[in-house]
């Protein structure tokens, strides 16, 4: 993976930053748990969609995120985004994190993207980066690198 499909760790911190700049509460909640889905538990589009703060519950010392729909499963959330996904999931309660009342309305994230695009130098904000980030953090975590360079795999689409 090249490091320009994904944020660095600094980029994320900075998009985190501009969520907690926005001017109302409401704003702030989504945007973090926008940064902190994507980035701390790997959801895209789809999975965004659905994700209510009653399915964001801490668990066994860690929080969990509960994706609902075609591809349901419920994902460890990385534990730098614990605090932030953890206080928009209580902002949205029952309702959707990333905003609205219908989670098959289109073009989810528009108006949080354009909120956090521009600020502090920043790329423009993507949920695929985001995932690819998460992926990223993941596989160092696992030690994914050394697995592969010791089964002597040099490329991960084979």
């Amino acid at each position: 993976m090249c490091s320009s499909d994904l944020y660095l760790p600094a980029e994320v911190a900075g998009f985190l930053a501009l969520a907690a700049a926005q001017p109302t509460a409401e704003r702030r909640a989504r945007a973090a748990g926008l940064v902190c889905l994507g980035a701390g538990a790997g959801l895209i589009r789809g999975d965004l969609r659905d994700v209510r703060g009653s399915d964001v519950a801490r668990r066994s010392g860690g929080v969990v995120v509960t994706v609902r729909g075609a591809r349901a499963r419920a994902v460890p959330v990385l534990a730098r985004y614990h605090g932030p996904l953890l206080a928009a999931a209580c902002f949205a309660g029952d309702g959707l994190v990333c905003g609205g009342a219908d989670p098959g309305r289109r073009n989810l994230t528009n108006r949080l993207v354009a909120s956090l695009d521009g600020g502090g130098g920043l790329p423009r904000l993507g949920t695929s980066r985001l995932r690819a980030a998460w992926l990223a953090d993941c596989g160092r975590l696992l030690g994914l690198a050394t697995f592969m360079d010791a089964a002597g795999i040099s490329c991960s689409q084979r």
